[in-house]
């Protein structure tokens, strides 16, 4: 849930919906807005502490993190 956790505290002004669904053998794909950032079936690996929020921060670009000024 760390990914989870990650995008909350960070961009919760921005994400207008976070929907999580259970895999087979904990494979589980992060997608926003149709386009896939992370699939740990292709990785074949979880992903490390953070790698999800800077994919996420990288495809979003210039948006303030929240609590930022």
């Amino acid at each position: 849930m760390s990914a989870t956790s990650d995008l909350l505290s960070n961009y919760q002004h921005v994400i207008e919906s976070l929907t999580l669904h259970t895999g087979t053998k904990g494979v589980y794909d992060v997608t926003v807005d149709g386009e896939l950032i992370y699939s740990k079936g292709h990785t074949g690996r979880h992903a490390e502490p953070g790698e999800v929020l800077q994919l996420f921060t990288e495809l979003v670009g210039d948006i303030r993190r929240y609590g930022e000024e």
